[in-house]
């Protein structure tokens, strides 16, 4: 499980994808989001601007991505 940082809460959980580099583009976030692809503590998140805080845990493509607020 990779931690990852975050100056203010909520994120949208496209920007995150975006910003980690687990895709290329908002675009392909946000399309990849609304097919399924992604989880949320543990359940499959369609909505692409959902918010993101402090002790979430996301799941794409084998990456295990858990928030930290600093």
């Amino acid at each position: 499980m990779r931690k990852v940082e975050i100056t203010r809460e909520p994120v949208e959980l496209y920007k995150i994808l975006k910003f980690e580099g687990l895709v290329s583009t908002g675009g392909e976030a946000k399309l990849l989001i609304a097919d399924g692809q992604v989880t949320v503590n543990g359940e499959i998140e369609t909505r692409r601007r959902k918010k993101i805080v402090n002790g979430d845990v996301i799941e794409f493509r084998g990456e295990t991505l858990q928030m930290q607020l600093v």
